[in-house]
């Protein structure tokens, strides 16, 4: 649906999309090749970011359309947050670093809590949906919204935005896509609290409910569709239909390019599908 499938290159590589889904062309170990046309000059993640974002470090800021048409997608969450920071220092601007105030809700049977718990320890923490304890932002670097704020107008979880003004209380966010793009709205600081089962004690982060956007996570991505897509495959998918879903987020096959471990021959990564959970 995301493709124009009028054009034959197009139809074919929207079928291959969905025979990814269902498990083909993956031998008896996991692993599938990918097609050529998917590589880079280099199979570097410096290569796979000059070729999604190209002059991302140059004067003056790329529109807001630079960023609302691009990204790259990675499965784990550390993977991503390296690929953000590194972009974020050769993204042009003055740096500006948010620290979150981080606590243990509750004072503990004996009081002793912060022995428990030290803040360094509080601060290190970092599980899908909380913002950084240190954010570090840049005017006119993309974002993504972790908390739904105002839904009915579009200032929700998922939601990307580019930063226009910052304060130590409130960020200034004009929003990237959706029936409202191009809208300012106003972030405030949120104290958060992760699910227990990300955090086995009540935890509570106060810090902005945002986070550096240039690259996120493939699980993330669910629903999104994007003119330019880049694949960090040096860490393999892990759970199911993970690769369709990072494939499947490009509106053209001319437009996707991947990484991959580069201890390997070939460009092969895995693909994992459970056929008994294919509803055909």
């Amino acid at each position: 649906m995301r493709l124009n499938t009028h054009v034959e290159a197009e139809r074919n590589f929207a079928k291959w999309q969905l025979e990814i889904g269902h498990g083909k062309h993956t031998d008896e170990t996991g692993s599938i090749r990918l097609p050529d046309h998917f590589k880079c000059t280099e199979n570097t993640i410096a290569s796979l970011v000059q070729t999604i974002y190209p002059g991302i470090n140059q004067q003056p800021l790329p529109p807001d359309a630079y960023f609302a048409e691009r990204t790259i997608l990675t499965s784990r969450n550390d993977d991503v947050d390296d690929i953000n920071e590194e972009m974020l220092k050769q993204f042009p601007g003055i740096e500006k670093e948010f620290l979150s105030a981080d606590s243990v809700k509750g004072n503990g049977e004996n009081g002793n809590d912060d022995l428990l718990y030290p803040v360094e320890y509080l601060n290190s923490i970092n599980c899908s949906g909380l913002p950084l304890s240190r954010l570090k932002l840049k005017v006119g670097c993309p974002v993504m919204i972790l908390r739904n704020l105002n839904p009915g107008e579009g200032v929700c979880n998922g939601s990307r935005g580019i930063i226009t003004r910052m304060s130590d209380r409130v960020l200034e966010v004009r929003l990237l896509t959706g029936s409202h793009a191009g809208t300012t709205t106003f972030i405030p600081q949120l104290s958060i609290t992760p699910s227990s089962t990300q955090v086995p004690f009540e935890f509570c982060r106060r810090q902005f409910p945002v986070k550096v956007c240039f690259a996120m996570s493939i699980n993330k991505s669910q629903g999104q569709s994007v003119k330019y897509v880049g694949l960090d495959l040096r860490n393999a998918v892990f759970t199911h239909g993970q690769l369709y879903v990072a494939v499947s987020r490009v509106t053209s096959v001319h437009n996707i390019k991947a990484i991959w471990d580069s201890n390997l021959p070939v460009p092969i990564t895995k693909n994992i599908v459970y056929p008994e959970v294919i509803i055909d």
